[in-house]
């Protein structure tokens, strides 16, 4: 059973993987509006900002890095949405392949594609000036956190791919998604901000992720945010996994 439902993953998520080749555009675009925000605040904003650090750029990425996962995943709403439509699903339904093997291969798909995206803001970072001392283990840490927060949020998009009534229904969900490292410490520190603003930053799941990645990048010893956020993650992503496949089955029945 279990090489049943491997090999069916692979075969769809070959199939994916060579639509997202034929049009690199959407790694290309998932990665332009994180740029855009990192060129912005350090070069625009950053000069304004004290972040108690030398450089705002290094202090800055790793919330740049989830707006590029937050944005990358609408992709997979879109992506699950038009198969939806054309009947891929009904056809797939007809063949003797594992079920959820189909949403696993979109969702392995964004893994991918959002893992080369965050290397893209990673070098274009350090043009910029991003400097780490991490190490192997480290870089690893950061990777490994990065890609837990991917498959979450890819799982979380499946949803609305699977229930939206349009195309625009169904990439519109990530909105929330990328705004909510501004109300993190990802570009302030939660210090600055005013009292409630400042208790929701301090307890969402964005603001362990962030922390949790600098000190990674830093070299430094992981503490509590790491758990944290490592538990963060794995409960969006148990939660959004049992519901997806609670609506697919409801939704291809």
């Amino acid at each position: 059973m279990t090489r049943h439902f491997a090999a069916d993953t692979a075969v769809l998520l070959g199939r994916s993987l060579r639509h997202i080749g034929r049009s690199p555009d959407t790694i290309i675009t998932t990665a332009i509006m994180p740029i855009a925000f990192m060129l912005l605040f350090v070069y625009v904003l950053g000069g304004a900002i004290q972040t108690g650090t030398g450089s705002y750029v290094t202090y800055l990425l790793p919330g740049i890095l989830l707006i590029t996962v937050a944005s990358g995943v609408s992709y997979t709403a879109y992506r699950i949405f038009l198969d939806l439509r054309g009947g891929i699903f009904e056809r797939f339904q007809s063949m003797p392949i594992a079920r959820s093997s189909v949403l696993w291969a979109h969702v392995l798909t964004s893994l991918v594609a959002n893992l080369v995206s965050v290397v893209v803001v990673t070098l274009v970072a350090l043009l910029m000036g991003f400097r780490s001392g991490a190490g192997v283990l480290a870089w690893l840490g950061v990777t490994g956190v990065v890609a837990l927060f991917t498959l979450a949020l890819t799982w979380l998009a499946v949803i609305p791919g699977l229930t939206a009534r349009s195309v625009d229904g169904a990439s519109a969900f990530s909105y929330p998604l990328i705004l909510l490292p501004f109300i993190s410490s990802a570009f302030v520190p939660t210090d600055s901000m005013p009292g409630p603003v400042r208790a929701f930053a301090r307890h969402q799941p964005v603001t362990s992720i962030v922390e949790a990645i600098r000190t990674l990048f830093a070299g430094q010893p992981v503490g509590s945010d790491l758990w944290v956020a490592l538990a963060w993650c794995v409960g969006i992503l148990a939660v959004a996994y049992a519901c997806a496949l609670v609506v697919y089955r409801r939704t291809i029945s």
